[in-house]
Order: structure tokens, then C-alpha cells, then sequence
């Protein structure tokens, strides 16, 4: 669905002031807030609209090319799923690219047991931080992770049993798993059950314990996994990848998430599926008209600068900018020109551009 225009979402003119743009934004929110029995989804809109109206650069660049020169879907980046990517939570289940988009928001974490069902011990959660280059975040990249963890005990499989012998009915809760309590209250007897100490709610106990991990099930093990980074990740997301935190005997391992962060770059910003940059061009060259080669993270891409170009000035480069997470396409480029006004002159010069001055209708000597 194509997105509105920003000044009809917020029902002003493309005229109208940062006042009057801030009093618009506000009766919006307030009649369409959810809170207040407001459409959502509109609600969204207009702050979405906002953000980028009450920004000058942002406006500025909207008014020139829309909605691609704000970075697109900037606001919402994932259509639907709401936040921006620093909220993002990617689900890497194969350490491949397989579950993206699967888990939003924290994933949701265990088993999605049903109500009334025992739920089943897993193992600790864990967490850790990669630093990947601006380049790697754009194109996307392989770390390698290295962890020391609790990982499932080799001799005996995380069974905690010594191979050879079987688990057995634990034989204080009678393969339950819990152990009932009764107090006797003036209500009557009230029954609460917890989790059998002995068997930690599995219902069973080793015949004979791993001569290993002493019946723990795990080992302290370095490990090395190879983490495949999106392409278009930005600062700030978190990847998880399911079981691959550290283990737990006779149940499955907890969970790892990987915090990414994105080094800053000399030369280039990013803004949603934007990447933003600025060039230098003398007075001269801007008054007549010029070709520069602009620095992307593509390489150098030639570009026209019009005769007549005032300094601030934005340039759009298509699918030179951040690609999508979801493929198919990338954003652009803006290249904000700066026009560099020179500040020592030679006398000859000074007399060139007071000449010029004059032809063009000026009342005053420039120096």
C-alpha cells in the first residue's frame, strides 16, 4: 500500500511553518491516540509524518524526492511488525537466514507450552556483543563468536547417566515430577505443589551417575560459532539463535543473543535504508556547472553538479544506499553538496569577482 503524503497526514500545507506543523501533529495525536478509542495504524501514521516534518534537513529532503529521500520505510523499516531496527529481534535458528523476521521484540523465548502442561527446563540464556564496520552492516557479513559455555557433557550425552545404566523412577515424587505439600488452614487443606528436588522435575534419576559431570549433564566448553550478519543490519539489533546458549541435562539449551554494534564511519551517516554523505565544490565550479566523483560505499560514482547549485543542496544517488532486509532492493544515497566560498583572493581575483559583481546587478563592491 502506498504511503500518504506527509502534509495530508498531518492536514497542513507545504508552506506552513514549524509552529504550525508541531499544533497540527498535536490535535492529530490526541484525536486519533489509541488510548482514546483512536485508529492505531493512523496514529502511527501521523507520528511517522511528524518525525520527519518537524526535522529541516528530513523535510527537506522529503519535499525533493518524497518518500525515498527519508529513508523509505525508515519509521517502520519491517511494514507491520512496528519499531525501528534497534528493536529488532532476529531469529537465527540455523545461523542462517532461514528464521529472519520470526522473532520480534525479546522472540518471546521458551516453548509455548500449553496451559496446565509441565513445562520443560531448558538451558540459561545467554548474551553477547560483535563491533562489525559500516561496510559490513551494509553488505552484510560471517563472525566468528568465541564462547566459553556450559555445553551437553560428551561422555554421557547430557543424560547424566554413566553409560551402560538407564534413568530410573526417582523415587521420591514416584516419576511426578513434583512433590504435593498439604497445609492445613481454617479453610481447610490447601494442596501446592513444587518441583521435586531430587529429580528437578523430570520424573527420573540415573541408575549411576556420569563419572564425567557428576551426574550434571554438562561440561564447561570453549566454542566457536560462525554467525552469518544480514545484509542492511543497523547498530543496535539483536540476532538470537535458538540453543546455542548453554545446555541443561535432559532438556534442550537455553538461547544466545548477539547484540550488534556498528562502528561510526569517517565519511558516511545512515538514516533508515538512507546513507548520507557530503561533498565540497568550489564557488566557480558551482556557479558553472561540474562533474565530481562522490565517494559511496560502492566506490566512486561520477555525478553532475547543475550550473547554478546553491550550497546545501541535495543529490540522490539510487541504490547506492542501506539494502533492505528483506531483499529485493536498496535505498539511496544523498549527498548534500557544501559550496566552498573562498577566503584568500588575489588582488586580480578580488577585481574579477567585483567586475562580476557589478554585471550582475550589485550595488556594492564584495570587499
Amino acid at each position: 500500500m502506498a504511503k500518504r503524503d506527509y502534509y495530508e497526514v498531518l492536514g497542513v500545507n507545504k508552506d506552513a511553518s514549524a509552529d504550525e506543523i508541531k499544533k497540527s501533529f498535536r490535535r492529530a495525536a490526541i484525536a486519533n491516540h489509541p488510548d482514546k478509542g483512536g485508529d492505531e495504524a493512523k496514529f502511527k501514521e501521523i507520528n511517522e509524518a511528524y518525525e520527519v516534518l518537524k526535522d529541516a534537513d528530513k523535510r527537506r529532503r522529503y519535499d525533493q524526492f518524497g518518500h525515498a529521500g527519508v529513508g523509505g520505510n525508515a519509521g517502520d523499516p519491517f511494514g507491520g511488525f512496528g519499531g525501528g531496527a534497534q528493536n529488532i529481534n532476529f531469529d537465527f535458528g540455523d545461523l542462517g537466514l532461514g528464521d529472519i523476521f520470526s522473532s520480534f521484540f525479546g522472540g518471546g523465548g521458551g516453548f509455548g507450552n500449553q496451559q496446565g502442561q509441565r513445562r520443560q527446563a531448558r538451558g540459561r540464556d545467554v548474551e553477547a556483543s560483535i563491533e562489525i564496520t559500516f561496510e559490513q552492516a551494509i553488505f552484510g557479513t560471517e563472525v566468528d563468536l568465541n564462547l566459553n559455555l556450559e555445553d551437553t557433557c560428551e561422555h554421557c550425552k547430557g543424560t547424566t547417566v554413566e553409560p551402560g545404566h538407564e534413568l530410573t523412577t526417582c523415587d521420591q515424587c514416584k516419576g511426578s515430577g513434583q512433590i504435593v505439600n498439604v497445609t492445613r488452614t481454617i479453610f481447610g487443606n490447601i494442596q501446592q505443589a513444587t518441583v521435586c528436588p531430587k529429580c528437578r522435575g523430570t520424573g527420573k534419576i540415573p541408575e549411576k551417575v556420569c563419572s564425567v559431570c557428576k551426574g550434571k549433564g554438562t561440561q564447561a566448553k570453549k566454542q566457536t560459532i560462525q554467525l552469518k550478519i544480514p545484509a542492511g543490519i543497523d547498530d543496535g539489533a539483536t540476532i538470537r539463535l535458538r540453543e546455542h546458549g548453554e545446555a541443561i541435562a535432559n532438556g534442550p539449551k537455553g538461547d544466545l543473543y548477539v547484540n550488534v554494534r556498528v562502528k561510526a564511519h569517517k565519511h558516511f551517516t545512515r538514516e533508515g535504508d538512507l546513507i548520507l554523505s557530503e561533498e565540497h565544490v568550489g564557488m566557480v565550479e558551482a556557479a558553472l556547472g561540474t562533474e565530481i566523483d562522490v565517494e559511496t560505499v560502492d566506490g566512486p560514482v561520477r555525478m553532475k553538479v547543475p550550473a547554478g547549485t546553491q550550497s546545501g543542496a541535495d543529490f540522490k544517488l539510487s541504490g547506492h544506499g542501506v539494502p533492505h532486509l528483506r531483499g529485493g532492493s536498496r535505498g539511496a544515497h544523498i549527498v548534500t553538496l557544501i559550496v566552498d566560498t573562498p577566503t584568500k583572493l588575489t588582488k586580480q581575483q578580488q577585481e574579477l569577482l567585483q567586475a562580476f559583481g557589478q554585471q550582475a546587478g550589485g550595488k556594492h563592491k564584495l570587499w
